[in-house]
């Protein structure tokens, strides 16, 4: 019996080669770039975005195609065609938005995008550091947050040789010092150190962001659960948060932070009229109505008028809620839990505040504070 010859390759045999390696390749270019079209949610808050992986049902139906593609190269002066067989190619389009969060109804390319920024709403922190048992909404805030134990901060503050742990967070202490305010607002030009504040902000005039959580008080809304908690210290005059060297009180940690200034580093911005000198350019703005005495912020129940809007804002409180804290001895009911305790000065004539040159006593530390202008002008 002849044995068959083995049958001649054809030409397009021969030039249908496969190559896997550069399939794989050309997979993972594709899935890098799609990673990257779209914007960090948050980046601006954290300084880095947490990095996304595309997983089995990120994406809606619509948004894949399958694509079939070929490649040429030239070996050895031979044209070779290599052919991915059914190659499936991700083509997303980043323009749908097809995953809505069903409380802001902000959308999302990505499913696992929409699962992250549910935390904003809930409040939810399943990441909880070991050592200070703080919570995190994210796994990078958490990683980011560890830095702190380690005490590895890298970058520094060429001002006040102050460290962190990441470069934004750098770049957003620096508007501490040079009191820039860089993202404003288009609608009443109101401006903020930082794009997250600015955003924020812009739901004033939209009217587009919801506010589920509100003050059992003054049934103020906010968009996160920790904001109402942070906003109670308005009405229990709460201040845990104590400063090391002056003993100055404050309701916010961050009010403590920005604080700490004042001790640590040089102060290059002064007061034209007193001389006072502070760290922050925007302090000696906020300081001046000291001087000029001007009020342009008015009450518009009862035409009060103030220096700064923060005051404004606390006076409110006298016109819109109730007045949960009465004097023992007069009755008299207050919304602040420390305007009550100021209030009882009054009864008790305490002035518990000292001028160190002349040592005449206040009731308020204000009050002090606006005594010793007068020493300062007469020594100028």
């Amino acid at each position: 019996d002849q044995v068959d010859p083995e049958p001649p390759h054809t030409k397009e045999e021969e030039n249908l080669e496969y190559d896997e390696d550069k399939a794989q390749s050309s997979q993972l270019h594709q899935t890098q770039t799609e990673e990257n079209t779209e914007e960090p949610e948050d980046g601006d808050d954290y300084g880095e975005s947490e990095p996304d992986s595309i997983q089995k049902n990120d994406f809606p139906i619509s948004d894949v195609a399958c694509k079939t593609t070929q490649h040429q190269c030239t070996k050895d002066d031979k044209k070779y065609k290599l052919l991915s067989v059914s190659e499936t190619q991700m083509t997303v389009d980043t323009t749908k938005k097809c995953f809505c969060c069903s409380v802001c109804n902000r959308g999302f390319v990505h499913k696992s995008k929409l699962k992250r920024h549910m935390s904003v709403h809930t409040g939810e922190k399943p990441f909880s550091c070991s050592v200070c048992k703080r919570g995190f909404a994210r796994q990078f805030e958490f990683k980011q947050h560890m830095l702190l134990h380690t005490g590895e901060k890298p970058f520094c503050c060429s001002v006040c040789k102050k460290s962190f742990a990441n470069k934004s967070n750098l770049k957003n202490h620096m508007s501490v010092h040079t009191g820039e305010k860089p993202f404003c607002c288009s609608v009443c030009k109101k401006s903020f150190a930082r794009k997250r504040n600015l955003k924020e902000h812009m739901s004033v005039h939209t009217g587009e962001k919801q506010r589920p959580f509100s003050c059992s008080v003054c049934k103020k809304g906010f968009a996160r659960k920790s904001l109402v908690k942070e906003h109670m210290s308005v009405h229990t005059g709460e201040k845990p948060f104590s400063c090391s060297i002056c003993k100055k009180c404050f309701a916010h940690i961050s009010n403590l932070k920005n604080h700490m200034i004042v001790h640590t580093v040089e102060r290059p911005f002064s007061c034209s009229v007193c001389k006072k000198s502070f760290s922050r350019k925007s302090d000696v703005k906020h300081h001046m109505p000291v001087h000029t005495k001007e009020k342009p912020f008015s009450c518009s129940v009862c035409k009060k008028c103030f220096a700064h809007t923060s005051n404004l804002k606390n006076h409110m409180l006298v016109h819109t809620v109730e007045r949960p804290f009465s004097c023992s001895v007069c009755k008299k009911g207050f919304a602040l839990k420390g305007n009550l305790k100021k209030h009882m000065l009054v009864h008790t004539g305490e002035k518990p505040f000292c001028c160190s040159v002349c040592k005449k006593c206040f009731a308020h530390a204000s009050n002090l504070k606006n005594h010793m202008l007068v020493h300062t002008v007469e020594s100028s």
